[in-house]
């Protein structure tokens, strides 16, 4: 097994430098570099015992999710690849979206003396959020902030990612768009929602309350609120819906209903997975920039734990991209048919 030793002679460096490097402790952006590449190479471990003793650090970051869905799992791997350089461990446990879980496991992450924590926020409250910052763990919010208090932010354009989707249909011809919305005392069900009106406004076109619904981001409230929509007596011509399993739900719905897309109803989703698109027909979805956010919300954690505040606090805004498929286009399969026969 390789040594701190053998780290270094193959470095070129101190024993001193690799252990600087392994606390994360500041050095030379181009030494740092090389010696994380020479760990990784040799397959280097160090005794995490003896240095949580030596540096009163356990080298071991929480990372607090709604759930253990695609989206967030994606982002915990990008941010585990990362941290694993810097010598870090990843600890990754779930809030079910409820707040007093969320409390506890934020609990449970301070009692075994985490260095830094990530969190997706489940409600407004900010409690915890001072709580850490009293006890000097750094903490970085993901995919959603908390209203009225500063505090580092890794978050996507939810507003304009929304607005992208929706103008999309009105540009394709749907007037009767609905919406399939989450929870708004999370930033993500409310700036979406937004995005969905301001879209209307620019426009100068009427808002039909009847065919706006609100969900919890769940599949099964997806399910439910796709049926109320689609047996009204006038039913919407496209759905916008807020997340990835509200969108599995509805297209659950959809077949349950025998109801075709985008013939009868044209869909758009906010995010992008495999199920999004082997769907029949693949669904447009607005696809949000995961490894972005891993990659800022991880290195900038690390910052944090090695004491650089120069810009604290930091909001990185990421932009989302809408991906046309099939689910908004009803000329789609007479296409695919033309395309085969010639």
């Amino acid at each position: 097994m390789p040594t701190i030793k053998d780290v270094a002679a193959k470095a070129g460096v101190s024993t001193a430098t690799v252990s600087r490097v392994i606390n994360g402790e500041k050095v030379r952006e181009e030494t740092k570099e090389k010696v994380i590449k020479t760990i990784k190479l040799l397959g280097y471990r160090p005794n995490q015992i003896a240095r949580s003793l030596k540096t009163q650090k356990t080298h071991t970051i929480g990372f607090v999710v709604p759930d253990y869905g695609q989206f967030f799992m994606q982002i915990a791997k990008v941010v585990e690849d990362i941290l694993n350089g810097y010598g870090y461990s990843l600890v990754v446990c779930y809030s079910d979206e409820n707040p007093d879980r969320e409390k506890a496991r934020i609990r449970m992450l301070t009692e075994k003396q985490v260095d830094g924590m990530l969190v997706v926020p489940t409600s407004d409250e900010d409690n915890y959020i001072m709580e850490l910052n009293k006890r000097g763990i750094p903490v970085i919010l993901i995919d959603r902030m908390v209203k009225d208090i500063q505090t580092d932010c890794v978050l996507v354009d939810n507003v304009n990612g929304a607005y992208q989707a929706v103008e999309h249909l009105i540009t394709k011809g749907y007037q009767r768009i609905g919406v399939i919305n989450g929870r708004q005392e999370v930033t993500t069900g409310e700036e979406r929602y937004r995005g969905y009106l301001r879209v209307f406004e620019d426009y100068n076109l009427p808002i039909d309350r009847d065919i706006i619904r609100f969900g919890d981001f769940s599949t099964e409230s997806g399910y439910t609120l796709m049926k109320e929509l689609m047996s009204l007596q006038n039913p919407p011509e496209a759905v916008f819906i807020a997340n990835c399993y509200m969108t599995i739900g509805a297209m659950l719905a959809i077949k349950e209903m025998d109801i075709k897309v985008p013939e009868d109803v044209a869909i758009v989703g906010f995010d992008d997975t495999e199920l999004t698109r082997l769907s029949d027909p693949p669904l447009t979805a607005v696809v949000q920039p995961v490894r972005e956010i891993g990659e800022m919300a991880a290195n900038l954690l690390y910052k944090r734990i090695c004491g650089d505040m120069s810009d604290y606090p930091k909001m990185y805004r990421l932009k989302a991209t809408l991906v046309v498929r099939a689910s908004t286009d009803p000329g789609w399969k007479a296409d695919i048919i033309e395309k085969k026969g010639a």
